[in-house]
């Protein structure tokens, strides 16, 4: 009984928001894989080839993406920059392209030991999705630091 009255306390405790993305997670990926989910088909998913391309995450907010993908008639290009907004495993993309206005949802999987970033794009109709494997570009190698000369 005297714990039904801490309940209400206790609840706003147990809805802590999802940490921040540790800082590694603000660097340039670069574009691994993409496969396509077409619910409306029965072909199994379809793994696209010729993926390039990276893509820029800032602590900002804004990124910077340049996605080519190899077709039957040569590269296809894309560039988008906007902004970004995360809340637990979701993502939100804003972006302005010659249509004007538009945003894309999904959700991220993010490995700091690996530093591998997933991508799923909710697409249409409900259900369809995008999925892009990237990987953070490598770390730059520490530099040594210089030595102080010795006082004789």
């Amino acid at each position: 009984m005297a714990f039904a009255g801490l309940l209400p306390v206790l609840l706003p405790a147990a809805r802590a928001q999802t940490p921040a993305p540790p800082p590694s997670f603000y660097t340039t990926y670069t574009y691994a894989a993409y496969t396509v989910y077409d619910t409306t088909s029965t072909d199994p998913p379809t793994r696209v080839g010729g993926v390039g391309g990276w893509l820029i995450f800032r602590p900002n907010g804004t990124y910077e993406k340049r996605l080519s993908i190899s077709g039957r008639n040569g590269p296809m290009f894309f560039r988008q920059d906007g902004t970004f907004t995360l809340k637990g495993d979701s993502i939100r993309f804003a972006f302005s392209d010659l249509k004007g206005p538009d945003v894309q949802r999904g959700t991220f999987r993010f490995d700091p030991a690996t530093r591998h970033l997933s991508l799923t794009i909710l697409g249409y109709p409900t259900g369809n999705r995008g999925v892009y494997e990237l990987d953070a570009a490598p770390a730059p190698a520490p530099q040594p630091k210089p030595r102080r000369a010795r006082r004789k």
